[in-house]
């Protein structure tokens, strides 16, 4: 079904400059990168998809059914995301808050030409119906002139950024939150607000270098589906399935960084120690157990790391890893289907909680707290979770990010708005320099 060829560059840094501008051409890109970020389960350095041969578009109903065909008719890699509000296929639930990006629920596509790149090697497959164009395609790509794309310079001080949620309203909404936790309600909800601007108009591209450039994060993303844009320096992983495995990495505790190393040192510690991100880490980890018991064979949920605190450019993070076996037939889709949305973006009780978050905020999520990922022709996954990410809608002129934090009953309301401040600053600085 594909030709495979293979490439060595001498400057991957350079060629996939080149690669993702020259992906601009097309209506159907997702491009996932690691940033070369020391983790384990990982399967490739990065990898572009691009030009769709056939796509499914959907809203959630029925949405996982209408995937689990679409990619057993495939039989083929698909690229795409599931945007949060598929939690009201999976559970009687609902999405009537304000909704500016209008993306579809979910979205794959199997696309014509594929780059994996791993170390200085980039393995490249083509259907075999465009095999043809692989000589032409590569003289364009390592021909091309980075100027060429960027149009236009993104005028950051020609739109104000506003906030959905006002300070004094966030207090209030936590408190509000806290109340159902002390009631008895929930254990623990991510509460989340958006920033936004409307009649504005930004190059997506530009967008996205700036804020891989300052994040490095571990699942960055660039996704374009027609006239709408995932802008992603996301460090999460949802969930991946390799063979009989699955791995998920949720995060869950989250400390600045500091440019004095000592400083630097003690945030990272008193992160590791801190009682309410060590509670609100474990209480996820508990939810994402028994979400992989549904699909594990008996007894093989495992929890691999509890609470290690990572560093990225922006923030340190406490993640755990839990990992499970399931058996041969398990179908992917049922796997990804039963333990979605992820807990970490949701609460524990998980649908107690998804109903308390959809009262309280004021934006439809979307694909904000989704995930964008890949499945490969033998049923191997790898999907991040879409936070720290940029949301834009160019037919609309809407740009959209969102940030959020966990609430347990240890929560100061403030502390938890400054946490979101610190969450957005990234997003802040790329979009208004």
């Amino acid at each position: 079904m594909r030709t495979t060829f293979h490439h060595k560059t001498t400057s991957v840094k350079n060629f996939k400059v080149q690669l993702l501008a020259w992906a601009q051409q097309f209506d159907d890109v997702v491009w996932l990168d690691s940033n070369n970020y020391e983790q384990n389960h990982s399967s490739f350095d990065a990898i572009l998809a691009v030009d769709a041969f056939t796509s499914i578009k959907t809203d959630f109903y029925d949405g996982f059914e209408k995937l689990k065909d679409y990619q057993s008719l495939v039989n083929d890699w698909i690229f795409g995301y599931l945007a949060y509000d598929l939690k009201n296929d999976v559970e009687v639930l609902s999405s009537k808050n304000y909704d500016g990006l209008e993306f579809p629920d979910l979205f794959f596509f199997q696309p014509k030409k594929i780059f994996i790149f791993k170390g200085n090697q980039v393995d490249i497959q083509y259907l075999k119906a465009v095999d043809d164009e692989f000589d032409s395609d590569l003289k364009d790509i390592t021909s091309y002139q980075d100027q060429g794309a960027i149009p236009f310079k993104n005028k950051g001080d020609n739109f104000k950024i506003h906030q959905r949620i006002s300070k004094a309203a966030y207090l209030e909404k936590v408190n509000n939150m806290l109340a159902n936790i002390n009631r008895g309600d929930i254990y623990e909800a991510n509460f989340c607000m958006e920033f936004y601007a409307e009649n504005s108009l930004i190059n997506p591209l530009e967008i996205y270098r700036k804020l891989n450039a300052i994040s490095n994060a571990p699942f960055a993303t660039f996704l374009k589906s027609s006239d709408k844009y995932v802008l992603s320096a996301s460090p999460e992983r949802y969930l991946k399935k390799d063979q009989n495995t699955i791995i998920s990495q949720p995060i869950k505790g989250t400390a600045r960084r500091s440019h004095n190393f000592e400083d630097d040192e003690l945030l990272k510690n008193d992160l590791a120690k801190d009682e309410k991100e060590r509670s609100e880490n474990i209480m996820i980890v508990d939810l994402v157990r028994n979400d992989l018991s549904k699909t594990a064979v008996k007894g093989s949920v495992k929890v691999e790391e509890l609470c290690k605190v990572y560093s990225f450019d922006q923030v340190h993070q406490m993640i755990s890893t839990v990992t499970s076996q399931i058996e041969e037939n398990t179908h992917p889709i049922d796997v990804i289907k039963s333990t979605f949305p992820m807990g970490s973006m949701t609460g524990a009780p998980k649908i107690s909680a998804m109903k308390i978050i959809e009262n309280l905020e004021e934006t439809k999520r979307g694909l904000y707290s989704g995930a964008v990922g890949y499945i490969t022709p033998r049923g191997d996954f790898d999907f991040n979770v879409v936070i720290r990410s940029i949301l834009y809608n160019h037919t609309q002129k809407y740009i959209s990010f969102s940030v959020g934090s966990a609430i347990t009953s240890k929560s100061d309301p403030l502390k938890e708005y400054e946490e979101c401040l610190v969450k957005a600053k990234a997003m802040h600085e790329v979009l208004q320099h």
